[in-house]
């Protein structure tokens, strides 16, 4: 079998409101090449938005890559990294007996492409002068900014 292209992604999300109007940012790097993806929705949370970067970005690959995925945010590098995303979708999209997962749609999509992609997901600090993160947060906001 060959070895998979590594591709480096850098994602982040962003709402004028919580909810209200979101953008997400997406940057995709393979081999000295840059690729970069936003988007947004009028009535949206800011946690909708960094799952839709992070599905945006995967979804854009066109065949099973390595792929490091660098983002701010502990909801989804938790619940994936530490398995509540599979918890909740085993239970039924519940987080425990009474309180139902968020955004089951797109923890849906989510793990499907997980689990066509050898994944690691690494978290880093928001608005600390990482550069990818300040584009993406940028994209984002400016895709948010459409919707105001």
């Amino acid at each position: 079998m060959p070895d998979l292209k590594h591709v480096e992604m850098f994602t982040d999300g962003a709402c004028s409101g919580n909810p209200g109007a979101g953008g997400w940012g997406t940057i995709l790097r393979h081999a000295g090449k840059e690729k970069e993806l936003s988007g947004g929705e009028a009535d949206t949370t800011n946690n909708r938005m960094e799952l839709t970067a992070v599905i945006s970005g995967l979804s854009a690959l066109k065949e099973r890559c390595k792929v490091t995925i660098y983002s701010d945010s502990k909801y989804i590098i938790d619940a994936v990294n530490l398995g509540w995303a599979k918890k909740w979708q085993a239970n039924g999209w519940m987080r425990n007996r009474k309180d139902p997962a968020l955004n089951p749609d797109l923890w849906e999509k989510l793990l499907k492409l997980v689990d066509t992609h050898e994944i690691e997901f690494v978290w880093v600090k928001g608005h600390a002068g990482h550069p990818e993160n300040e584009r993406c947060d940028t994209l984002a906001v400016n895709e948010s900014h459409k919707f105001l």
